[in-house]
């Protein structure tokens, strides 16, 4: 009688999931959130819709692991940017790294975030509700970077930490929308230096 062979059990994925989910981003990027057809995603990441289903659950879910991909990915010079020394670096740093991603020419043009809250019906409120916690959490790591430097000295006293993050998050996802309708990154970053021109010094 022949025994069972030691190893691992069950059928293989057949698929790596991170390419599968770089993949989704890219349609999820460039389509936004309700453009991209579950056809749309399964052919761009070469599987099925069942396999995407038992892989990452429903098209919500996706975009949900999607997101998360964004913002440690091409959207991490948020993070970065905060750790810059002065406000002005910090602000600088985020418009330069607005600009640099969404006018990259291997990527779709724009914001995956702001190209996914432009439009979306009834059905997407899930999303939009979404979206707008992303993006209110980059606002809101802003203001309190800002507000440290209203404490430190480095803002003059005063300054409204909100109002000057309010500001820029703002210049940022117009730039955004400036991309993906195909300005180019040199009028883009003239735009961003223009906007930081009378920033206030202590």
């Amino acid at each position: 009688m022949q025994t069972r062979q030691s190893g691992s059990i069950g059928r293989p994925r057949g698929f790596d999931t991170e390419e599968a989910l770089e993949r989704a981003m890219l349609v999820f990027w460039k389509h936004g959130y309700e453009g991209a057809s579950t056809a749309n995603l399964t052919n761009a990441m070469g599987i099925s819709t069942t396999s995407m289903y038992a892989a990452f659950g429903n098209k919500e879910k996706l975009f949900r692991k999607v997101l998360e991909r964004y913002s440690e990915g091409p959207s991490a010079y948020l993070d970065r940017a905060l750790e810059e020394p002065t406000a002005l670096e910090v602000a600088t740093a985020l418009l330069a790294g607005t600009v640099r991603t969404t006018t990259r020419p291997t990527d779709p043009q724009g914001c995956l975030g702001v190209q996914s809250a432009l439009t979306a019906s009834d059905s997407g409120q899930e999303i939009r509700d979404l979206l707008v916690a992303w993006r209110n959490d980059g606002y809101s790591h802003v203001r309190e970077r800002f507000q440290r430097a209203v404490d430190d000295g480095d803002l003059p006293a005063g300054t409204d930490a909100g109002l000057l993050a309010r500001y820029v998050t703002t210049i940022g996802y117009g730039i955004a929308v400036q991309a993906a309708s195909g300005v180019c990154r040199d009028e883009l970053q003239e735009l961003a230096d223009a906007a930081l021109r009378n920033w206030p010094l202590p």
